[in-house]
């Protein structure tokens, strides 16, 4: 009988639901309604395909850039927005100590278990300790340049030369987003795995774990949306989005516990120890070195029970950063160029001045620093499509926000760092504009912006810790294509943000490429 009772209220509710929509839908004018029982949710249904570009409609709309979006009021789905720069620095600086990731932000991520991402207090300084001495080690660099040379080599251009050559009377389609996506998924295994699985090469083969991430990240996003009864529901019964988080889950423990098995081999094999020179990579019979400096970092959190669990936990962290934000900020970096062809000359012509024809190899990674206008470029591109497009918050005692607002540890507060890109109160009159000359000084120096204004890396002590080893990545690839071919997007393709914590490109990056020649010196 309760099963029938709550199948009635589901079908009058859907009936109100699409009643709703259809009248909105007749609605010209830009307005969001707080209806009763509902309160916005109708509104959220119909820009469901487009939320962050309606979350900014929104924060437009109040001069402080913060708006209540109400959910139904049984449904504990009331999210506090905000893109205001004060809230931000307040939340993610001054206040940072109350406003965890809390238990709310653990549950929804419970598949990044006990990583970097989903850790507070103890465990998150061991977390940010550790990664900042793998980053900060003196060889680190040197094995940074060498993977990415070799799947720019090996991998990358193999498959943009097999699009050009292809093509008869024109150049052969090629998403570029997922090529981006293959790449930095080779990349990130290779750094943190020691394990090349392939995935960008001529024949792109299907590596289930490399497209698992995508199919995560879409889940991830719904249960911001969607009341955790009706999420852990779907969890229950395996449909739906979570059907498809449930099996990435499964995917990612194969692969990651693979190459753990391959690990405890080569320790078995060699006497891995400091003294015995573990930690230099100079010493080719030892593989896994960044691993080996992970585990030991760890050692202290690690049981004999928890150990592989905890590491697989934490090199997934480090996989879905390596993968799909650096991948991410490319695609758009591209698609603005193929949206201002005057830039992507401008940057080609930087190169030229400063490389000529030299030899992709010889070009070091201080010299591609050197760059200040692909510099700028790329910065243009974060502002206006932050990879993480936003942060969820909740502070673990009451507190009044700069812009005067209340809130408690029941409030969901989202920290909108794509909306905050789109503010002319932030960016000036010129915000839509794709103009790398933002971020050059009078000087011809790179100009820098506070974290708070400009959060493509998180701002405060959770400031992303791999924001330079994403910006050498996104500069060669950069580099290695545009002084090699001009990007052109098929006439035609759609180019929209997809329902994901991370923004990837909905339906790809669909682009042709033409070959342009390197002037000699």
């Amino acid at each position: 009988m309760a099963s029938i009772y709550y199948s009635h209220i589901l079908l009058i509710l859907t009936a109100v639901f699409i009643s709703a929509i259809v009248f909105l839908r007749r609605r010209r004018r830009f307005h969001v309604t707080n209806w009763p029982v509902l309160g916005m949710t109708p509104d959220l249904i119909l820009n469901s395909n487009r939320l962050h570009d309606f979350a900014t409609q929104l924060l437009k709309l109040k001069d402080d850039n913060t708006l209540m979006i109400k959910g139904p009021w049984f449904a504990n789905t009331d999210m506090l927005v905000t893109a205001d720069p004060e809230n931000i620095h307040y939340i993610l600086s001054k206040n940072f100590r109350n406003y965890p990731k809390g238990p709310e932000f653990r549950t929804m991520f419970d598949i990044l278990g006990d990583g970097i991402f989903n850790s507070d207090d103890e465990l998150w300084e061991v977390h940010r300790r550790t990664t900042m001495s793998v980053l900060r080690h003196p060889e680190f660099p040197a094995l940074l340049e060498t993977a990415i040379k070799e799947k720019v080599e090996h991998g990358l251009l193999p498959v943009l030369d097999l699009a050009v050559s292809c093509g008869q009377h024109e150049t052969q389609e090629t998403d570029l987003q997922e090529v981006f996506q293959r790449f930095t998924f080779d990349v990130i295994c290779v750094l943190v795995l020691d394990y090349d699985p392939e995935s960008l090469s001529v024949e792109l083969p299907l590596v289930p774990c490399e497209k698992a991430f995508t199919d995560a990240e879409e889940a991830l996003l719904w249960r911001h949306v969607l009341p955790e009864r009706v999420w852990r529901l779907e969890k229950r019964l395996g449909f739906g989005k979570e059907k498809k988080l449930s099996e990435a889950s499964k995917v990612f423990d194969e692969f990651i516990y693979k190459a753990f098995d391959e690990f405890e081999k080569v320790k078995q094999s060699f006497s891995l120890t400091s003294n015995g020179g573990s930690d230099s990579l100079k010493n080719e019979n030892h593989k896994f070195w960044l691993l080996t400096l992970l585990t030991r970092g760890f050692d202290q959190q690690m049981t004999p029970e928890n150990s592989r669990k905890f590491m697989k936990d934490a090199v997934l962290n480090l996989m879905l950063a390596g993968r799909d934000t650096t991948s991410t900020a490319l695609s758009w970096f591209f698609y603005l160029l193929t949206q201002n062809p005057t830039v992507e000359a401008n940057i080609r012509d930087e190169i030229e001045q400063r490389f000529g024809s030299r030899n992709y190899e010889s070009i070091g990674l201080k010299e591609m620093g050197e760059l200040v206008y692909l510099h700028g470029g790329i910065c243009e591109a974060l502002r206006l499509y932050p990879p993480v497009a936003f942060e969820h918050k909740s502070p673990t005692t009451a507190d009044i926000l700069p812009t005067g607002h209340n809130v408690d540890e029941h409030t969901r507060i989202i920290l909108s760092f794509y909306s905050m890109g789109r503010m002319e109160g932030i960016w000036g009159e010129d915000w839509m504009e794709f103009r790398p000359e933002r971020w050059v000084s009078g000087g011809g120096k790179i100009r820098h912006e506070p974290s708070y204004k400009f959060p493509a890396f998180h701002a405060g002590p959770r400031t992303c810790l791999g924001k330079e080893m994403g910006l050498v990545q996104v500069k060669m690839v950069a580099i290695a294509i545009i002084r090699r071919y001009r990007v052109e997007l098929v006439e035609g393709h759609d180019v929209c943000a997809s329902d994901s914590i991370i923004l990837q490109m909905k339906y790809g990056l669909k682009i042709r490429l033409f070959p342009v020649k390197i002037d000699k010196d």
